[in-house]
């Protein structure tokens, strides 16, 4: 992979995202392009070691998420990554297969929704392990804004559109900080709504910021939390 290939020039860039509003964003990251290419190798290569150990606890997830519940031990569901590309994310199955239909996109604290198995998986984030596929495909980094389904991304101001240039990642800074996002919907009457404009404004607030000041160090140090937050069972 070359210094090119990891950041699009600017007028390669969707129009939606050819805006004034993420143009400062843009110059940040193109002056780490170095720092983009070795971040992807890191991606690689780490997911294929990370497979490559987790394949036969995987297995054993997916039959326990399988025996659990009706329904396949995958996930898939549409999300948006960089360049506003859509991709399909694999996440090992949390909720009964009605639960798209069965109520809001978002999840609440004490989701009727959630299986037994599931609440495992979600409390130790177990589920996102599937996500190094998405990372060996290029949809998804370890460390990145997480991926939002495409209608929450069409409520994008013109500065979060920025987020965008880069891949989604399975853990970041306002990931770590908005881990009780659960509760936070908690009794909410329209969840949706509180998300949209309550939640999803304050996350990519952290996101934003986490542009400005990207580093590979600063990825590094969000991973190190990210490992800390989940082994104390905070995920």
């Amino acid at each position: 992979m070359n210094r090119r290939e990891v950041l699009r020039e600017w007028d390669r860039l969707p129009k939606f995202m050819r805006i004034p509003e993420v143009r400062p964003y843009y110059e940040i990251l193109d002056k780490h392009r170095t720092s983009l290419v070795l971040k992807r190798s890191f991606d690689f290569f780490m997911a294929v070691f990370l497979l490559a150990v987790l394949a036969v606890p995987m297995a054993f997830m997916a039959l326990a998420v399988r025996f659990d519940s009706p329904g396949p031990a995958m996930y898939r569901q549409e999300r948006v990554t960089a360049y506003g590309r859509k991709f399909r994310i694999h996440k090992f199955r949390t909720m009964t297969v009605e639960a798209e239909s069965s109520g809001t996109q978002v999840t609440v604290k004490g989701d009727s929704r959630i299986t037994r198995v599931g609440k495992y998986l979600r409390k130790y984030r177990l589920d996102e392990i599937p996500q190094l596929i998405d990372i060996l495909e290029g949809s998804m980094s370890f460390v990145g804004t997480r991926p939002e389904v495409p209608r929450y991304v069409r409520q994008y101001t013109g500065e979060m559109r920025a987020t965008l240039l880069l891949p989604a990642g399975i853990t970041s800074q306002a990931s770590i900080r908005y881990r009780d996002e659960a509760e936070l919907l908690d009794g909410a009457e329209d969840a949706d709504r509180v998300y949209v404009e309550e939640i999803l404004p304050q996350k990519m607030r952290w996101n934003l910021h986490s542009l400005k000041r990207f580093s590979l160090w600063n990825e590094i140090i969000v991973m190190g939390q990210t490992i800390m937050a989940v082994l104390k069972g905070n995920g």
